[in-house]
């Protein structure tokens, strides 16, 4: 692999810099995240070139074998011994920052039975529409049947809460049948600027593969951590939401399947609509109901399954053998973090949840 990192001014679109040159690299993208990058910069370097990597006003790529793999938005440089640490983030991390200060998203709200999508978009709509706020995000134009707000509790921005914009895409794409996100960067077909775009799919992004597969002994580096703990486990939870007292909101989502009984409390205090309560409760209780799950394994770059052959949301079939168990089954990514100059070659390190946590279907 080639790789070199580029910067870019945020607001005039000027490049900075096109081989910054990073050390302990590591990015990828993330299933309703924005997903990260870290890594390492000489501190006289950046001393001669502040610019390079300006905090908050600085966009950072990622190229490898001339495809831009990675991008978003430099959030935090500190110094680390003799060395200085770059954090970044890409684009959704940007809502984090913003809030509605108009109201029903500039008059686009508020929402009775509207489809999660168009509220996605109405988001981004409403930042990028503010001046300095427009980073160029492009919002893929999916549509869903999954709906926020009804006639007795409208989906509301009001503008007295300031309502964070990260917060409520969080709350949009959190349930069980809700459409996911990711953001992805690349070249435009002149290769003069980055695409930047927020991917939508419903009912989910990824596909089941079936030409790829993570199995010990192959492509998996180490014996992973599989994890059997009730403490986490609940087939009971409880979400509330704004107000007080009696007045709070409150979903349950609770279910029979001859364990013991145990209760999860789930606090969201921003959140008001029932159904995204609902729709909250349910998941992080379908969620719960797993024991003995892989989170994380590590695979190295092999011509069977190059890294970036597979998507966030994929069902991959992993295998997975060592002295304590045999484990095989679908597993979704829900992200992954690229080394390029790992010992001994690329490795990814990919984040898993199991696959029938998900509705299946493609994009």
């Amino acid at each position: 692999m080639s790789t070199r990192i580029l910067t870019q001014h945020a607001l005039t679109g000027q490049w900075l810099t096109s081989a910054l040159p990073l050390t302990d690299l590591a990015y990828g993208p993330e299933l309703n995240g924005p997903g990260a990058l870290t890594g390492t910069l000489t501190p006289r370097l950046l001393a001669e070139n502040p610019a390079m990597a300006d905090p908050g006003n600085t966009y950072i790529y990622v190229e490898t074998d001339g495809q831009i793999r990675w991008g978003g938005l430099i959030w935090d440089v500190r110094t680390t011994g003799s060395a200085l640490r770059i954090e970044a983030a890409s684009w959704s991390s940007y809502l984090q920052r913003r809030h509605d200060l108009h109201g029903q998203l500039g008059g686009r709200g508020p929402y009775t039975y509207a489809d999660r999508c168009t509220v996605i978009r109405d988001l981004w709509a409403y930042a990028q529409s503010v001046a300095d706020g427009n980073l160029g995000v492009v919002v893929d134009s999916t549509t869903s049947t999954s709906t926020v707000g009804t006639p007795a509790d409208p989906y509301q921005f009001y503008v007295w809460e300031s309502p964070n914009l990260g917060d409520r895409l969080d709350d949009l794409v959190s349930g069980t049948a809700t459409p996911d996100y990711t953001c992805t960067a690349e070249w435009n077909t002149t290769r003069t600027t980055v695409v930047k775009r927020v991917r939508l799919g419903w009912p989910r992004l990824g596909a089941r593969r079936t030409d790829v597969s993570f199995v010990s002994g192959v492509n998996i580096v180490d014996d992973p951590e599989i994890t059997l703990a009730a403490d986490d486990y609940a087939q009971v939870v409880i979400a509330t939401g704004t107000g007080d007292g009696s007045a709070k909101r409150r979903q349950t989502s609770a279910v029979r399947d001859g364990r013991l009984r145990m209760e999860h409390v789930l606090d969201l205090p921003d959140i008001r609509a029932n159904d995204v309560l609902a729709a909250r409760a349910a998941a992080e209780r379908t969620a719960r109901q797993h024991l003995g799950t892989i989170d994380e394994i590590t695979v190295r770059d092999t011509p069977a399954a190059p890294i970036g052959s597979w998507q966030v949301g994929d069902d991959i079939y992993t295998r997975i053998y060592n002295a304590w168990t045999s484990y095989a089954g679908w597993c979704r990514i829900t992200g992954w973090t690229v080394r390029p100059d790992a010992p001994g070659g690329p490795q990814a390190t990919i984040r898993l949840t199991p696959a029938d946590l998900y509705q299946y279907g493609g994009t």
